[in-house]
C-alpha cells in the first residue's frame, strides 16, 4: 500500500497503514511527534503501537536534535539469522533436547554468565576489536560505573519479555526446507540503564520545558548533552551487536555439536532500536527507528512474527518516502497484561501446536494471538520491502 497522512501535525507524518486502526495513545503520540520544531518528518510502520514516550514502529527524522525516548530503552534491540547447510531432514528426532542444549548454552531471563565470554574460545566469533570496545566503558555516564560486571557477564545472554531464540524451517521456494538459526535481542540492562539515565537528563533541559510529553524530550547538537548521549548510544548499540553475535556464534556450536556436518552462511544482522545519521531531501538529518529497521535498496532484514507465526527474510527497496525502513515485526495489538487476562496456558498450546517451546504461564504474555497478523503487516509494507524467505520455527526459546 502507498502512505496516508496523519492529520493535525506540523511535520508530515506518513502512515503505511489505516490510521483508523492505530490505538488513540498511539495516535496522539504520533501527533505530538509532529508537533515537535526539529523533526523533519516521520514514517510509521504497520507494526506501530503505543510505547514509552516515542512510538514504537515509529521511524523519526530530526535536524539538530535527538530524542533518546525515540531511540528507546533497550538500544541497539534488533535480529540475527543465519541460513544453515541442513534440511528439516536433517534435523536432529529430539527437538526437546535440542532446545535444553540451547538453553543451556546462552541464559535466559534475567540471568547472568558465571564468568563474562571469552571471544577467543567461541568457535567463529571476530576476536578483533574486543580490547577497545570494553576500554570505552570507563569513559561512559558515571551512573553505570558499577555495573561493568554484570554487563560483562550478561553479554552473550539472551534476556526475557519478547526476546527468542529459534530454529526455523524456510516455507515454500526452491529451498523450501532449509534450516535457518535465528534470535532477537538487545543491549541488555547497561543499554537500559544508560537510556534512563539520558531520558531524565533530557527532561530537565529548559528548552524542553513545554513540550506536549516530556518524555519526548531532545537533545540539542554542539551541547555537552548530546555529546555525552551520542557516546553511550554508540557503546550501546555495539553492545547489542556483539551480544548477537555471541549468542549466534553459541547457536551454531550447539546446533554443530548434534550434526557435525552443518556449515553456515554469511550472518544476517539488523538493529531496530537505534539511530543513523542520513541525507533526505538533501538535509542531514539523525533518523531513530524505535521498532523499525532500515531497509535501504538491496539490503536484507529480519521482520518476525510471534512465538507460533514464523517470520520473514526481507530485501529493501530504498523508499526514501519511509527513510529506507520497514517493519520490525508484527507488532502488539494487546498489551501484555491483557493477553494474560484474555489467553489461558492451554489456548498458548494450541496456538503453538507443533513448535518445541515453553508452554507455560510465564509465556502467555507472548502467544500469537496477542500480535498482529504478520501477513497483513507485510502486504502494508510491500512497496517498502520485498520478500526473500518465509520461515516457520521448529524450536522456540523464551526467556
Amino acid at each position: 500500500m502507498s502512505h496516508a497522512l496523519l492529520p493535525g501535525t506540523r511535520a508530515p507524518v506518513k502512515v503505511w497503514t489505516d490510521p483508523a486502526t492505530i490505538e488513540p495513545h498511539a495516535s496522539q503520540q504520533l501527533r505530538n511527534i509532529g508537533t515537535l520544531p526539529w523533526v523533519h518528518g516521520v514514517a510509521v510502520m504497520p507494526d506501530v503501537h503505543y510505547g514509552k514516550g516515542a512510538t514504537v514502529g515509529s521511524v523519526i527524522a530530526m535536524r539538530q536534535a535527538l530524542a533518546p525516548a525515540a531511540v528507546g530503552v533497550d538500544i541497539g534491540c534488533g535480529m540475527s539469522a543465519v541460513r544453515t547447510s541442513l534440511t528439516d531432514a536433517q534435523l536432529p528426532d529430539d527437538l526437546g533436547a535440542l532446545r535444553t542444549a540451547i538453553e543451556a548454552a546462552v541464559p535466559v531471563g534475567f540471568q547472568a554468565r558465571d564468568t563474562p565470554v571469552d571471544p577467543r574460545r567461541v568457535h567463529g566469533l571476530p576476536t578483533a576489536g574486543w580490547d577497545r570496545f570494553w576500554s570505552g566503558f570507563a569513559g561512559l555516564h558515571p551512573g553505570v560505573a558499577a555495573l561493568e560486571s554484570r554487563a560483562q557477564r550478561q553479554l552473550g545472554t539472551l534476556g526475557g519479555g519478547n526476546h527468542f531464540i529459534e530454529v526455523c524451517v524456510e516455507q515454500g521456494g526452491p529451498d523450501a526446507g532449509q534450516v535457518w538459526l535465528m534470535l532477537h535481542s538487545g543491549s541488555r540492562n547497561i543499554g537500559k540503564e544508560l537510556a534512563e539515565r539520558h531520558i531524565a537528563a533530557a527532561r530537565k533541559l529548559p528548552h524542553n520545558a513545554d513540550l506536549p510529553d516530556r518524555d519526548l524530550a531532545v537533545f540539542l547538537a554542539d551541547t555537552a548533552e548530546m555529546t555525552a548521549y551520542r557516546r553511550d548510544l554508540a557503546w550501546a548499540q555495539e553492545y547489542a551487536a556483539r551480544n548477537r553475535a555471541v549468542m549466534l556464534a553459541l547457536l551454531c556450536r550447539v546446533l554443530r555439536t548434534a550434526v557435525p556436518a552443518v556449515r553456515f552462511d554469511e550472518p544476517i544482522s539488523c538493529h531496530h532500536n537505534y539511530v543513523a545519521e542520513e541525507v533526505y531531501d538533501g538535509v542531514p538529518l539523525l533518523v531513530t527507528r524505535k521498532g523499525a529497521i532500515r531497509a535501504g535498496r538491496g539490503e536484507l532484514g529480519i521482520i518476525p512474527g510471534s512465538m507460533g507465526t514464523g517470520s520473514y527474510i526481507v530485501r529493501g527497496r530504498g523508499s526514501e518516502a519511509a527513510y529506507c525502513s520497514a517493519s520490525h515485526g508484527a507488532g502488539r495489538r494487546m498489551s501484555r497484561s491483557k493477553a494474560k487476562k484474555t489467553y489461558t496456558v492451554d489456548d498458548l498450546a494450541e496456538q503453538t501446536a507443533g513448535v518445541e517451546c515453553r508452554k507455560d504461564a510465564g509465556v502467555v504474555d507472548e502467544i500469537p494471538a496477542a500480535y498482529k497478523d504478520l501477513d497483513q503487516v507485510l502486504a502494508e509494507q510491500a512497496d517498502l520491502v520485498e520478500v526473500v524467505a518465509h520461515l516457520r520455527q521448529v524450536v522456540c526459546v523464551k526467556g
